[in-house]
């Protein structure tokens, strides 16, 4: 009787993945690996895609009111202006809060889907 040492029959990670690819290859066949690559490959874009969306509407809502326009002041009181609204003695927020009030009124705001 030969005696291994223990050490020599351990199984590292490398040697487990290529066991897992084996026995995948022999349960499913060579024609459901690509469905499944894909499949997977669909949820991992999906998940970056919600991932980025929750980032994205976290960044508009936790940014001040300054930087949801991008507009200075000057252009911000123009804006006003043309829309009808009376400029004089507003903040910059405050003329942003009305322009954005006055634009779903009259129906010029994009709505979500």
């Amino acid at each position: 009787m030969i005696l291994v040492p223990i050490p020599l029959l351990s199984i590292g990670p490398n040697e487990m993945l290529i066991l897992l690819i084996f026995a995948l290859l022999l349960i499913l066949g060579p024609s459901k690996i690509p469905e499944l690559a894909r499949g997977l490959g669909q949820a991992v874009r999906e998940f970056k895609k919600a991932a980025e969306g929750e980032y994205f509407e976290e960044a508009t809502t936790s940014g001040g009111s300054s930087q949801q326009s991008g507009l200075t002041e000057e252009q911000l009181i123009e804006l006003a202006k043309k829309m009808g609204i009376n400029p004089e003695g507003k903040s910059k927020s405050q003329l942003e809060q009305e322009i954005l009030q006055k634009a779903k009124e009259e129906g010029l705001t994009e709505k979500k889907q």
